[in-house]
């Protein structure tokens, strides 16, 4: 093999429509090069596993031939949450790990998440793969296979830890992905009474789509917490590594919130720690982090990206819009949505109205994120074209380590590019409507004159 698609090789992972960019010919040969970089690595063993899409066996076998290829052992972990990869990585010190995911993408969509050598691979480690297989610079070997069944030893290893203080009833929504064959276990051994909604794992998706950070996802949630005998909400995407949460009274707590309510509790037992948040994230985080004593820092998006400046910095919590949160304090430091969920029931369970709790942390007026279409390879050219030329005369600060981050007194605006899908992304945050309208005017002629017209969702 010579040439594969470009485009599969994202920032983050590789992604690509299953039969089309994405077969067991491309996972092999993707397999081969991560066993060859290991090896180079001092690595020898990659713990692997696949979430519950119906092209994930076929690919997981692939992928297992190829690393087995480069001279490197595989420990098959089969149909696992993401964060049950990387918790093998730890618990089976294999240090090397790859996940056979679509994360949220449409059911024709699979994908690889990797891990070597204790890093979470990303940009041009990702591009070297790529460079690894078309010019045949590979390892060869043959290393050995075998089974670990790794969902007791995870399971054990939050329930010892996590404690609640008085039982809680909470509805559990998992959109037919794969955290439906373990959270209501771990939720339940917790001590919950569970509601499970849409738990049996079905790659077809029959209900509604596995991304908690869609309102529209949300609905069947909201709709059995109207019933008033839940105590909270928890939903999943459909790898099992991000969380949405729906409070009793319906209100969706998006996780730059959560953050809030993870920090002033990690910052009691760890007075001084960094705490991470990304460039999608409320304003109010900062103020929150510093009130508590806690040292807030901004971070690009992207959940190898956070993890990298989590090593980097040792910081003790980091956490995404996106919905990925990262806990360095009792936990390794990677994204893990059924951990994130127990940290939360465990904050929660102190208090007699969890919901309450939830809904008086700091809110603004915002807008999700909003996408403006481009063409492939355009909007990292357009956001370097705005960031060199554009002025923003009203603004307190302009932040650019990951596209636009332009700060005012009552609010910010973003634009950013998206490492995964040909657009730019939008969000804005004020103080009030007069506010709101002010900074995406603002933002408004800043992009037509980046790219005249340019059609926009605001």
């Amino acid at each position: 093999m010579t040439a594969l698609p470009r485009e599969i090789f994202k920032a983050y992972d590789i992604r690509g429509v299953v039969g089309r960019t994405l077969t067991p010919d491309i996972v092999r040969a993707v397999g081969h090069a991560l066993g060859s970089l290991a090896r180079e690595r001092g690595s020898d063993t990659f713990a692997i596993g696949r979430d519950g899409r119906l092209s994930g066996p076929a690919l997981l076998s692939a992928l297992s031939d190829g690393i087995r290829a480069a001279g490197v052992d595989v420990v098959d972990l089969g149909m696992v949450a993401t964060p049950m990869t990387y918790f093998a990585a730890h618990h089976l010190r294999t240090g090397s790990a790859v996940m056979v995911t679509g994360s949220h993408n449409p059911p024709d969509y699979n994908g690889l998440k990797m891990v070597v050598a204790g890093d979470t691979l990303s940009g041009d480690d990702i591009q070297a793969l790529r460079a690894r297989i078309e010019t045949g610079a590979l390892l060869h070997g043959q290393g050995e296979y075998s089974k670990v069944d790794i969902g007791p030893a995870y399971l054990d290893r939050i329930v010892g830890d996590v404690k609640l203080a008085r039982p809680l009833k909470i509805a559990v929504d998992c959109g037919n992905g794969v955290a439906g064959a373990f959270a209501p276990t771990l939720y339940t051994r917790m001590g919950c009474t569970v509601v499970p909604l849409f738990c049996d794992v079905d790659g077809h998706f029959p209900n509604h789509h596995p991304d908690p950070s869609q309102p529209a996802n949300l609905r069947d949630l909201v709709n059995r917490l109207a019933q008033g005998d839940c105590d909270l909400g928890l939903a999943f995407d459909g790898d099992g590594d991000r969380l949405g949460v729906v409070t009793r009274d319906g209100h969706i707590i998006y996780p730059d919130r959560q953050l809030m309510l993870f920090a002033a509790d990690l910052l009691e037992r760890n007075p001084g720690a960094t705490v991470i948040y990304d460039v999608k994230s409320t304003r109010n985080l900062k103020p929150w982090i510093t009130r508590h004593g806690g040292v807030p820092l901004l971070w690009k998006t992207g959940h190898s990206l956070i993890k990298g400046k989590m090593k980097e910095v040792h910081a003790a919590l980091a956490g995404e819009m996106s919905g990925h949160t990262f806990f360095g304090e009792r936990w390794y430091g990677f994204d893990d949505g059924l951990y994130a969920g127990a940290r939360l029931l465990e904050i929660l369970s102190r208090h007699a109205n969890p919901s309450a709790v939830l809904d008086a942390l700091p809110d603004a007026l915002s807008t999700p994120e909003l996408n403006v279409p481009c063409a492939e390879g355009e909007p990292h050219a357009l956001i370097a074209k705005m960031a060199a030329t554009e002025t923003f005369p009203g603004a307190a600060e302009v932040i650019r380590i990951d596209g636009l981050r332009v700060e005012y007194a009552d609010g910010f605006g973003l634009a950013r590019a998206s490492n995964t899908t040909p657009v730019i992304v939008l969000r804005f945050e004020a103080d009030n409507p007069a506010a709101l309208a002010r900074i995406q005017d603002e933002f408004r002629h800043v992009l037509e004159r980046a790219k005249p017209g340019v059609t926009l969702p605001f």
